[in-house]
């Protein structure tokens, strides 16, 4: 026997085998052999082999010659000896060393009557499968079980381990009681995972199941967590930073804090949000090293952070399918070249770029440049990878308001038949009361972001209650707007119009309507100053908008006038549900006389942006006129100066929401607004919200209604009424 670490040498174990003698053989005498019987003489062994062919060719003997029984064979006995078989050589001849093997007599076993019978078809097996009595479908071999967790509320464990728990997702039901027990034994190891993901190492948690006498089984899991580890040392190993200590500032842990990994995983990922706002695009946080000491239930964390170069803005570069060069991105951005470096800015940029609608896919990414600023900071370039998407797009919008009818307008947009940005877009209106087409050539972001430049053409005929007419229009405008991306807190718009229309109207002189071609040169302005937090569906905060018109109206003589509004709405939330909206505005002309002016130009109150429960134009004066019977038409006739009150309660319920409103307003023929004789529509709206803007349905009636007003009336379109 060898001993473990020993060695033993081969030439050792050569020197102490014995060495085993070789045996010798003696023949067999004759004589003996013969007086034995036990041998077969040699020639007449040779005498009873069968003859073979030295023809390897020649055919095989028939089957049937090897029938015969084979003639028996003499009962010989096995000589004994001292020496084992393995040790043996041989010397003599295989004649006379060789002992026949003892042969056996042929056993003749009786045949069994059952094997001798043919097999029985296997059409004649019933394959019916056996129905177990009282047994309807799987369902009733189910089982039921609660499951009950004890031990985790104190760690507030609890929520999370139903969240992962084998046995919830199982809803309470199992083929057998061995599934359940599996379940809870996998639960087992999840409490403890969730114990030490809190920084409870020593936890340890059993599982049971109990079936109570007419009850359901119960599968219980017992953590019992023991005592929580806590930071007992903080060490993070990095570069030199400006300001000093910044990844320390930025990673919000503190000796004494419990080992929690949820908690210590978002203080990492705090530093890899904080120092790319802070001049470090390319820093990496390393794997975290925690060394517990069981003794003291704390743990030393370490952990390895590489900042990389403190960068500032430097240039742009753009590769795969261009939508646009890399000149035009440095539009978009809202930073400067040597600004500190800060991820938030970079994805305001992507953001932009994806705002423009002409990429499939587009991305931003920092890369060094090893180029130094002036402040020491290395210069980032940004590489932006493009795939321009479809440019070209069709829409369409639908809408129905009572007095209005309904209105549908589509348009084809090439976005970027002009790079870059550079629109074309041809637009089409088809309504009852409305009618019209155009072509806008528009460039975005022109010269700089969110700014808008545009040149357009339209013609319409509008046939209203007031006034029908048929208009041309060119026009010019540039304009610095909020996006969904980035509301802005002031905006204004400005340009330059040329209208020729040719319009009906009332004329008092003749007491009857007649036609009059108006030639209006224009120039509007817009101011906004909006704080309220969605551009869409704002929710709190206010704004305020102001546009004034220099304008002259040429018919017969030339007329200079000016048109003004000022509006205001806030948004008051009360609650997380309810919040209550309110707007406020008026208008005036100044400087012309209303029969002066083109009715178009004129003001007109009610509709579904102005006071609902009253029609499309419905407010305000109206004309004498009357019909060949005698019956007073009463039409709108418009007036120099409105104003115009609403209030709704905007109560949201998931997608949902209902709307409760009372709005009032007014349209007179004097250049500033009375206030006087007011009128009051009420109603309940409907709310739909999507990802683009809450659908509206409003539907409202006049208070006090007089002759000839609608009695109900009903709004559809996108968005807020205000």
């Amino acid at each position: 026997m060898l001993l473990a670490g020993t060695m033993t040498a081969p030439a050792a174990l050569a020197q102490t085998s014995p060495t085993l003698p070789t045996p010798v053989t003696t023949p067999a005498k004759p004589q003996d052999q013969a007086a034995d019987g036990a041998i077969v003489p040699e020639p007449e062994f040779e005498a009873a082999l069968p003859t073979l062919s030295g023809d390897i060719n020649a055919p095989l003997e028939p089957m049937s010659g090897f029938d015969a029984p084979a003639a028996p064979t003499p009962q010989t006995t096995m000589p004994q000896t001292a020496t084992p078989p393995a040790a043996t050589t041989p010397t003599a001849p295989a004649t006379e060393a060789s002992v026949p093997a003892e042969t056996l007599p042929d056993a003749v076993l009786p045949e069994a009557p059952e094997l001798a019978q043919p097999l029985t078809p296997l059409s004649s097996f019933d394959v019916t499968p056996v129905e177990v009595a009282g047994v309807d479908d799987k369902r009733a071999v189910e089982i039921r079980y609660d499951t009950v967790i004890r031990g985790l509320d104190d760690i507030d464990g609890t929520a999370q381990f139903k969240a992962l728990s084998s046995l919830q997702e199982g809803k309470g039901k199992a083929a057998n009681a061995t599934m359940v027990q599996a379940r809870a034994r996998e639960d087992e190891q999840l409490a403890i995972r969730i114990m030490r993901a809190k920084g409870y190492y020593d936890g340890t948690a059993t599982s049971a199941i109990e079936n109570p006498p007419g009850e359901r089984i119960r599968a219980i899991v017992t953590a019992i967590p023991g005592k929580q580890f806590t930071l007992g040392s903080i060490r993070v190993d990095t570069q030199p930073t400006v300001p000093p200590n910044l990844v320390q500032r930025e990673l919000p842990l503190k000796v004494g804090d419990p080992v929690d990994a949820e908690r210590i995983q978002a203080a990492e990922a705090n530093v890899s949000l904080k120092l790319p706002q802070q001049g470090y695009p390319f820093v990496e946080v390393g794997q975290r090293d925690i060394l517990l000491d069981d003794t003291a239930y704390t743990g030393a964390y370490t952990l390895p952070v590489t900042t990389g170069p403190r960068s500032s803005f430097g240039t742009y570069s753009t590769t795969g399918k261009l939508a646009f060069d890399a000149e035009h991105v440095g539009v978009l951005a809202r930073f400067k070249e040597g600004e500190l470096y800060d991820n938030r800015k970079v994805d305001d940029l992507r953001a932009a770029l994806v705002s423009t609608g002409l990429f499939s896919s587009v991305s931003v990414e920092p890369q060094r440049t090893g180029q130094l600023a002036p402040d020491g900071t290395e210069y980032v370039n940004l590489l932006v990878r493009q795939d321009a998407g479809p440019p070209r797009t069709l829409a369409g919008e639908a809408g129905y308001g009572t007095g209005q009818g309904v209105r549908l307008e589509g348009s084809w947009t090439h976005r970027n038949l002009f790079p870059a940005e550079g629109a074309l877009i041809v637009r089409g209106v088809a309504g009852t009361q409305e009618q019209g087409a155009g072509v806008t050539f528009r460039r975005s972001n022109a010269g700089r972001r969110d700014r808008t430049f545009q040149i357009l053409a339209n013609a319409s005929r509008n046939n209203y209650d007031a006034f029908e007419a048929f208009t041309g229009t060119l026009g010019i405008r540039w304009s610095y707007d909020s996006t969904p991306i980035w509301q802005k807190r002031f905006t204004y718009a400005y340009g330059a119009e040329l209208i020729g229309t040719n319009e009906d109207t009332y004329d008092f002189d003749v007491g009857g309507r007649r036609r009059k071609t108006y030639g209006i040169s224009a120039l509007p302005l817009f101011a906004g100053f909006d704080t309220s937090d969605n551009l869409l569906n704002p929710t709190r905060g206010f704004r305020l908008k102001l546009n004034v018109s220099p304008e002259a109206s040429v018919q017969g003589a030339a007329r200079p006038y000016g048109r003004f509004m000022v509006e205001g709405t806030g948004y008051y939330p009360i609650g997380e549900s309810i919040v209550i909206a309110g707007r406020a505005r008026a208008g005036s002309i100044q400087g012309i006389a209303r029969d002066d002016l083109a009715p178009s130009r004129r003001y007109y109150a009610g509709g579904g942006g102005s006071v609902r429960g009253f029609g499309f134009q419905e407010l305000g004066p109206r004309t004498p006129e009357v019909d060949e019977d005698g019956n007073s038409l009463n039409r709108p006739i418009g007036g120099r100066s409105l104003n115009e009150f609403a209030i709704e309660a905007r109560y949201r319920f998931g997608n949902f929401g209902i709307v409760p409103f009372l709005d009032a307003g007014q349209v007179y023929e004097s250049s500033l607004p009375k206030g006087s004789d007011l009128r009051f529509g009420a109603g309940i709206g409907g709310r739909f919200y999507t990802n683009f803007g809450p659908l509206r349905v409003d539907v409202a009636t006049p208070i006090a209604r007089r002759p000839g007003e609608s009695k109900i009336a009903l709004y559809i379109s996108i968005g807020q009424a205000f």
